[in-house]
């Protein structure tokens, strides 16, 4: 079986939080699954990322600024049929009800521990393979 080469949209508006979340993944977070990055500190490079590359998983930092990782994920969800799989990184676990009211398929709580979210990744990447 050969690898999988992803590609997973990094958001927030603070490099570290985006360094984080990649230190957390990884790029092998399985033995079948490559990751490459793209990042974007913006609401709007987020959106134009979406739709410029065949992005396999978002994963969304829910406390940036201005524009949340919350209202990027329902705005994708709502506009997009093949929106990519979600992931958004809370702050709190009791904001996981924000993260239901935005369709998003995971959260993970800050601060983010490497093998919970190098296991939600895969998961997700997983179940949104091709066939």
């Amino acid at each position: 079986m050969s690898d999988r080469l992803c590609t997973v949209l990094l958001y927030s508006d603070d490099q570290q939080v985006r360094d984080r979340m990649r230190l957390a993944v990884g790029t092998r977070p399985s033995t079948d699954l490559r990751i490459e990055f793209v990042e974007a500190s913006t609401y709007a490079e987020c959106i134009r990322l979406v739709d410029d590359y065949e992005i396999d998983l978002m994963l969304l930092d829910g406390e940036a600024t201005p524009g949340g990782g919350i209202g990027i994920a329902r705005q994708i969800k709502d506009d997009r049929e093949d929106a990519p799989p979600t992931c958004l990184v809370i702050a709190r676990a009791a904001d996981r009800w924000l993260a239901s009211f935005a369709e998003v398929d995971a959260t993970l709580v800050h601060p983010l521990d490497p093998v919970t979210t190098a296991a939600t990744v895969t998961e997700l990447l997983r179940a949104s393979a091709p066939a």
